[in-house]
């Protein structure tokens, strides 16, 4: 999938602006580069459009553990948006993510993600 061609799917599925989506999409990826193990994240950045691969290179190889609420506040701070739109973009991100890597890929992100992530996406089409 192209980069535009993601952050177009962002924007229509969390009803964001093409800027907002963008925003959203970079703060999500880098905040995923926080919470996955560094070999994941660049395994994730591998399937992904290569404008996201700096923002998922790891800074440290072992993942931080938090949970939900503390990557909507990262990602709603990076991206300079409120945490409803920080929500609803998450979701979108994820579920593009989801459509774009393969099965595996998937499993194993959402692996270290844990269930709680992963029903944020469970219900997305």
């Amino acid at each position: 999938m192209s980069h535009e061609s993601f952050i177009q799917k962002v924007a229509e599925r969390a009803g964001l602006s093409r800027i907002e989506a963008e925003a959203v999409a970079h703060a999500t990826m880098r905040t995923l580069s926080e919470r996955l193990t560094g070999g994941e994240a660049r395994d994730l950045a591998a399937q992904l459009p290569r404008s996201f691969y700096e923002d998922l290179l790891p800074t440290e190889e072992k993942a931080e553990s938090f949970g939900v609420e503390e990557f909507r506040r990262r990602v709603a701070q990076r991206a300079g948006v409120d945490q409803d739109k920080a929500s609803a973009g998450i979701v979108a991100v994820l579920a593009a993510i989801r459509d774009t890597v393969t099965g595996k890929e998937w499993h194993d992100v959402m692996s270290q993600l844990g269930k709680e992530f992963a029903q944020l996406v469970e219900t997305t089409g």
